[in-house]
């Protein structure tokens, strides 16, 4: 029977440990610390400059947009290749802020309902932006640059299939002026780079917070980062068929939105095959601070727990110290007496 006392009693202290150190795991974890309520101003504020930095993005964006690309000499010879027949785009352009900026927000946003962290959510949307709109200056400004005649630019110059040249074999074009302007933006594929630079971005990130690569090879999470990849080359190759690029325009486009996410990540995140790459930068710092608080704190308040705990200590003996006395008194009396 006292056995079994004793057992039950070990148990409960080995649940009740467990409890606690799951509890202090989960503070560890700080995930209901940093929320949109506490920290979301004060987070907003402390990065006002990146969010104006991305409006003049947006507006150089714009810019770019609408000024005419460089006309280059597009000469008889070289209309062989040109001579697709204009289609309609399987991945619309409207639909490019679609998957490459709000389908990975929404995947943030779910993390953040289960984490609750926003610096988690804010660094990855504005890592986000940054990537998509950095992309789309450097298209835009090369598309610009270049001027290079997409595949289907014959029919974009002469719709009714009527060709006619200047003396020095340069093309006379009369057809609709925006497609001819559309005509010469080929290089890089403006499709490519933001599919690559959101569903890129958002694969780096989903790495990190999986932890794909912590070294016990469930190669299940490889599945999971290649997906927006794939998305990403499937929309490269929607253009290639459509004839709207060639395919050295979708290989640079992809290659340049990978290569600016990557770097937009790493602003804002560690390594995604780190320790610590599950969580960004300013996660971490705020834990650091919140700890070396809480050991200052603790640090200033330990005297008086120590002066409290020997008045604690202290508070028995002067409790039995009337009988204690009184024995003293009197062996101290006798020993008086012996002298006398």
């Amino acid at each position: 029977m006292a056995w079994r006392n004793i057992r039950s009693l070990f148990t409960f202290l080995n649940v009740r440990n467990t409890f606690q150190l799951s509890r202090y795991r989960k503070v560890e974890l700080g995930a209901p610390a940093h929320t949109i309520k506490s920290h979301g101003a004060a987070l907003a504020m402390n990065h006002k400059h990146d969010w104006l930095i991305l409006l003049f993005l947006a507006m150089i964006e714009v810019t770019l947009m609408i000024i005419h690309p460089f006309y280059r000499f597009v000469g008889k010879d070289m209309m062989e290749d040109l001579k697709y027949h204009m289609k309609a785009n399987t991945v619309p352009g409207w639909s490019v802020p679609m998957y490459a900026i709000l389908l990975p927000i929404a995947i943030f946003l779910l993390v953040y309902i289960r984490r609750g962290d926003v610096y988690d959510l804010h660094h990855s949307t504005l890592g986000l932006l940054f990537s998509v709109l950095v992309t789309a200056v450097i298209t835009d400004a090369m598309k610009d640059a270049v001027g290079r005649p997409r595949p289907d630019f014959f029919y974009r110059c002469f719709p009714d299939g009527k060709e006619f040249y200047d003396q020095l074999g340069n093309v006379i074009c009369h057809g609709k002026a925006s497609d001819i302007k559309e005509g010469h933006k080929s290089f890089p594929s403006g499709h490519t780079s933001a599919a690559f630079a959101g569903l890129g971005f958002l694969s780096f990130y989903l790495s990190g917070k999986i932890q794909a690569f912590d070294r016990r090879g469930h190669v299940a999470k490889l599945c999971i980062i290649f997906l927006p990849l794939l998305v990403a080359s499937l929309i490269g190759v929607s253009r290639v068929i459509d004839y709207w690029h060639h395919w050295q325009d979708v290989f640079a486009g992809g290659l340049l939105g990978l290569v600016v996410a990557a770097f937009c990540y790493r602003q804002f995140f560690p390594n995604p095959y780190d320790d610590d790459g599950w969580g960004p930068y300013a996660y971490f710092k705020a834990m650091e601070e919140s700890r070396c608080n809480t050991n200052t704190s603790n640090s200033m308040t330990a005297p008086d727990v120590q002066a409290q705990g020997i008045q604690v200590v202290n508070q028995p003996g002067r409790k039995n110290g009337g009988a204690a006395g009184n024995l003293s008194s009197a062996q101290d009396a006798m020993e008086s007496g012996r002298s006398l």
